[in-house]
C-alpha cells in the first residue's frame, strides 16, 4: 500500500510515499511501522488520514484504502 507523505515528514523520509504491506493492520500498528522506517517521525507530533479523514489509532486499514501521513499544522 503506499503512503503518501507531507511536509516534514516528507523532508525526513526524503521521498513524497513509501510503499507498505498495511492490509489488515491497525492505524496504530501502521504509526509503529512508518516510525521504525522513518528517522524521527516518533518526535513530531503527526496523524495519519485515511480515505482524507483523520483516523483514531483502532481504526482497520483494508485493501483499497488511502493512507496519507500528515505532519503537524499551523492555524492562523
Amino acid at each position: 500500500m503506499k503512503v503518501i507523505y507531507f511536509g516534514l515528514i516528507a523532508e525526513r523520509a526524503g521521498t513524497a510515499s513509501g510503499e507498505f504491506n498495511l492490509e489488515g493492520k491497525s492505524i496504530g500498528e501502521a504509526k509503529e511501522i512508518l516510525e521504525n522506517n522513518i528517522l524521527g517521525l516518533s518526535t513530531i507530533g503527526y496523524q495519519l488520514a485515511l480515505n482524507q479523514k483523520i483516523a483514531s489509532n483502532s481504526t482497520l486499514i483494508n485493501k483499497n484504502d488511502e493512507l496519507a501521513a500528515l505532519p503537524p499544522f499551523a492555524g492562523g
